[in-house]
């Protein structure tokens, strides 16, 4: 298994539940597939470089997690049709 650091960035007009039930959803995928969450940050609302989806801030979310390569594709897939997450990343830590 790999370290991987998942960033999000989901819209801030979301209530608090809201939000908390998007997070949840991406940690019962990762742990579905076989992976685990080391650690959740949640750094709150974030003001956004340059507006993204005619919003200009967004809650940032940070997850550390233990996946195989086949976890990264398909958190990649389900971010890119989740209309709540404006932008998202998955990078791989170096050992």
């Amino acid at each position: 298994m790999r370290k991987y650091e998942v960033v999000f960035i989901i819209r801030p007009d979301l209530d608090e539940d809201k939000s908390t039930a998007v997070i949840d959803k991406f940690k019962d995928l990762i742990e579905s597939q076989g992976g685990e969450v080391l650690k959740v940050d949640k750094w709150g609302k974030r003001r956004l470089a340059f507006e993204v989806k005619d919003f200009r801030e967004g809650f940032y979310v940070i997850l550390h997690i233990n996946a195989e390569s086949k976890v990264s594709s398909e958190l990649d897939r389900v971010f890119k049709i989740t209309d709540e997450v404006l932008r998202h990343i998955i990078v791989r830590e170096e050992e």
